[in-house]
């Protein structure tokens, strides 16, 4: 079995430039289970890339700051300084607490369990909230607000400040894992937590942590969930092939999408909120059109490619997680073969590749410049997206889908081509 077609020639394919990674220091424990990098986050505002690195602790780290750090190669003990940072967890502050108003600094926070999930929010004051409550709130969150979301092993959901490492809110309600967690990116401080207990539970933040609505229909584990970016949708994915769409103004299922062959872990809108992307266990990463049920797009990582009996069960191709570049026009992939693929929509084959060991996660950058990859050991790398300027057309196209459904252009009165673009039919 290879990981590329007989076609491609995996000597013309570019590979990704690594520019740092933060580690974890190893001490005897750490051979147990519990110390996996399972999520990768980055704040919505740039300021801060957070990720758990395993027994109960997650680490806050200002961007820029990391940035800097690795270009002027500042770096700890044992490297020379040309080498890519490496950060220890002794290097944090301990959680001190700081003034909202203060720069950004780094902190570690113990939540108590082993985290699974992620997710930053802020506020929009002029967004209006969803919550029935109106009249009191312990909180009132301003447009400077920036919160962290994690979700535990035992089911529980701790809210922090950001800035001040103060935990706001205890969630509890799930009685399994809480496996992945997302916030609404209209600033309604929505949040959606996906859980081992096959539910989807909605939280409106801006009423105290009120539970809105459970989201019931999955027969297995729940893996992951995303927000379209209008925040009118959630795709949801799980163990059994699950692949759900719900619609988040009425809370009902919209449909389910066939095609995977075992367990999809992983999921993400396009910028434009015209594709989605979705991960599975059967070495395949599926970009649909989720409008009209419809795929558009295989990538896959094994040829050749598994029979669906095979796909089912099994095997070293496995797909962890996949993550659509903020440019609309990439897509990395994190998977058991010990690669990072970033791939084209425009292509069928990765654009660049670079080694990965033991991943689990991945997160571009809010600006999509930088892929934040989690690992087994705790540890994350970082590698650059490949670069390239964006045709005026696909500009365009990016402009109109984000306020056009796939139905809507293709009853516009215009050239059969220019609507296959359009609806991404030819990319």
């Amino acid at each position: 079995m290879a990981s590329f077609p007989d076609s491609v020639n995996e000597n013309d394919i570019g590979k990704a430039k690594f520019i740092g990674e933060l580690v974890v220091p190893v001490a005897p424990f750490d051979q147990k289970s519990g110390r996996e990098a399972w999520t990768v986050a980055f704040a919505p505002n740039g300021s801060y890339f957070a990720w758990s690195q395993g027994h109960r602790i997650v680490r806050l780290i200002p961007w820029t700051k990391c940035l800097k750090d690795f270009s002027m190669g500042q770096c700890g003990e044992g490297t020379n300084a040309s080498s890519p940072r490496r950060l220890s967890r002794q290097n944090s502050d301990g959680g001190k607490l700081i003034p909202a108003s203060s720069e950004p600094c780094e902190r570690t926070i113990d939540c108590g369990d082993i985290v699974w999930g992620l997710a930053f929010g802020s506020s929009v004051p002029e967004k209006q909230s969803r919550c029935v409550n109106i009249e009191w709130h312990r909180f009132k969150f301003g447009q400077d607000q920036l919160l962290l979301a994690t979700g535990l092993n035992n089911g529980r959901i701790k809210i922090w400040d950001v800035y001040t490492g103060k935990l706001l809110l205890n969630l509890m309600d799930h009685t399994d894992v809480v496996r992945d967690l997302t916030f609404a990116p209209d600033g309604s401080l929505m949040l959606v937590s996906a859980s081992r207990d096959k539910t989807l539970r909605v939280w409106d933040l801006k009423d105290d942590g009120n539970m809105v609505k459970v989201l019931r229909g999955h027969h297995n584990w729940v893996y992951c969930s995303a927000f379209s970016p209008d925040s009118s949708i959630l795709c949801s994915v799980g163990a059994g092939k699950a692949v759900f769409l719900w619609n988040m103004d009425k809370y009902t299922l919209i449909r389910k999408l066939e095609g995977h062959h075992n367990d999809v872990v992983s999921c993400e809108f396009s910028p434009d909120g015209a594709l989605l992307a979705t991960a599975s266990y059967d070495t395949r990463v599926i970009v649909w059109d989720h409008h009209k049920a419809t795929i558009l797009l295989e990538l896959g990582h094994l040829f050749p490619p598994p029979s669906p009996i095979f796909a089912g069960g099994a095997n070293d191709r496995w797909v962890r997680s996949v993550s659509f570049c903020p440019d609309g026009r990439h897509i990395a992939s994190i998977t058991d073969d010990r690669l990072v693929r970033f791939w084209s929509i425009e292509e069928r084959a990765p654009q660049a590749i670079a080694p990965l060991s033991n991943g689990l996660c991945c997160a571009f950058s809010a600006e999509g410049s930088v892929l934040a990859a989690g690992t087994r050991d705790g540890s994350v790398h970082f590698w650059e997206c490949p670069r390239s300027v964006a045709s005026l057309q696909h500009m365009s196209r990016m402009a109109l889908r984000r306020v056009m459904t796939t139905q809507q252009v293709e009853a516009l009165a215009i050239p059969t081509p220019l609507r296959d673009y359009l609806t991404y039919k030819v990319i």
